[in-house]
């Protein structure tokens, strides 16, 4: 595409987002995708290739805090991290845009309240055919439309657990899922929990949002282009967005969406010397406050109850989402996870191969998630070009009160054994935080309308503009302020 009004970088779930979005308006927009798209082959239902063989990893080392060197859990094609994602698209809760007080801390809260995001929210569930079901979860936030479709519905066992679950007072839920169940299992009878989209069976960004954006002539994705650097001009503005070719693209804006990670990254490796510590980053937030959700599995065992569900992953309780610790703290979300296999025990645990499929066939599966506080210190950097990424956990002892409150429930609903493994930093547990939105151009790098305080035509939409990282998947959220950021440049005069 020739001189395209608005240059999109990466299509996961923020840059195909913010493209559907535009699309309707006419505006010639490019999208740039790194990675090419994923096809159907023998490995995107093979749990040996994903999980113990790792096909589809990245070919890429980063260096943690202490300089040694790690293979990311980032994939890099078109849809993003999204085309391996558990669908799972639900709303932050109202509570989370506010300052809350944790066992670890205390969150800044948001520039904009959740009512200013709740009409995007519904936007962003309607593109994303959102199944889900208002009225089970007691932290729900207020809904002023309906899910698109029911819920995706629970598999023998697991309605089995959910009705023990409330006979023991909790308030099991339905989660909102992106899944076209019917066809997910037309291509193979697995979960779809980090396993690969290639048949549109999840409505993820590929499948839904740049689906939609690419209806539009005035939209064109170009894939195999790995932006390595945004050039800037007078008055600060984007002035050409340079490829690994060494071609430079222009356009009036440039909306970046490469993850959290990348994006920092990116913004750093644009210095210049009218921006020595890098683009958008005259605040020197740029990298900072790198969240990742502190994350555990847990399986929950009876040796006369057999879990023969094939994708499992549609419950969730909140019940200690906003309370639990202490003195009331919250604790956070707990969500399926997609039926494990003893392939995909094993290829984390040194279990012999006997145990670990008798394990799999007797657990339930769950997925505990609490909040990771944003610290400046949990950054991103370089180092000779390489990425640095020096995680600093936070709210850890909240973590493990979550662990502990989940372990003594499933106990009391039946389970005689449980189980808890924590993820730690190869598995990307949501990462957000590393471009935060603020009002104060001195403390953050977007403003709340995901705009770059120091470029007036830069926007950023990806998980990196996040505040605080909250205890439920960020996908949704993710999308809904790339609508609404995409309705803020279609209304804002940029050239």
């Amino acid at each position: 595409m020739s001189d395209p009004d608005i240059i999109i970088i990466g299509s996961g779930m923020g840059g195909a987002t913010v493209a559907a979005a535009l699309a309707a308006t006419g505006q010639k927009i490019l999208i740039l995708e790194r990675g090419a798209y994923l096809t159907p082959s023998a490995q995107d239902r093979s749990d040996t290739a994903i999980f113990a063989e790792g096909y589809f990893r990245p070919d890429e080392e980063w260096l943690d805090g202490d300089g040694k060197t790690f293979n990311p859990g980032n994939y890099y094609f078109v849809g993003g991290n999204s085309k391996f994602y558990g669908a799972v698209l639900v709303r932050y809760r109202r509570e989370d845009f506010s300052p809350l007080v944790h066992m670890g801390g205390v969150t800044p809260g948001w520039p904009i309240s959740y009512d200013d995001l709740e009409h995007f929210y519904g936007q962003a569930e309607r593109l994303y055919a959102v199944r889900g079901q208002i009225g089970e979860d007691p932290t729900e936030p207020a809904h002023s439309t309906a899910y698109p479709h029911p819920p995706v519905p629970d598999e023998p066992p697991i309605a089995a657990l959910r009705n023990r679950l409330a006979r023991i007072g909790l308030h099991p839920a339905s989660l909102p899922l992106g899944v076209d169940l019917d066809r997910w299992l037309a291509r193979a009878h697995t979960p779809w929990d980090a396993f690969p989209d290639t048949t549109g069976g999840k409505m993820d960004a590929e499948t839904a949002a740049l689906k939609a954006a690419l209806q539009h002539r005035t939209v064109e994705l170009r894939t195999g282009a790995m932006v390595t650097r945004l050039l800037s001009g007078p008055g600060g503005r984007i002035t050409g967005v340079e490829i690994g070719s060494g071609e430079v693209l222009t356009a009036r804006a440039v909306v970046l969406a490469a993850g959290a990670i990348q994006t920092a990254a990116l913004l750093l490796r644009s210095a210049s010397s009218a921006f020595p510590k890098g683009l958008a980053n005259t605040s020197d937030q740029v990298g900072r406050n790198f969240m990742n959700h502190n994350s555990s599995a847990v399986l929950a065992l009876h040796p006369l109850w057999r879990n023969d569900s094939v994708y499992q992953k549609t419950l969730m309780i909140n019940d200690f989402y906003l309370t639990g610790g202490p003195r009331g703290e919250p604790l956070g979300n707990i969500q399926l996870l997609g039926k494990i296999s003893g392939t995909i025990l094993r290829a984390s645990t040194r279990l012999p191969r006997g145990v670990a499929n008798w394990v799999a066939r007797h657990s339930v599966d769950l997925y505990a998630m609490s909040e990771d506080l944003p610290n400046p210190e949990s950054r991103v950097t370089l180092k000779d070009g390489q990425i640095v990424l020096d995680w600093k956990r936070s709210n850890w002892d909240a973590h493990l009160a979550l662990v502990r409150k989940l372990k003594q429930t499933l106990r009391l609903a039946g389970y005689p054994v449980v189980l808890s493994r924590a993820f730690d930093r190869r598995t990307p547990s949501h990462q957000c935080g590393t471009a935060r939105m603020g009002r104060d151009a001195g403390s953050s790098v977007v403003d709340p309308f995901c705009r770059s305080h120091d470029h007036p035509n830069l926007f950023i939409t990806d998980a990196s503009v996040l505040p605080t990282s909250a205890a439920v998947n960020p996908a949704l959220t993710v999308a809904a302020l790339a609508i609404r950021a995409a309705h803020h440049i279609a209304q804002t005069r940029l050239a």
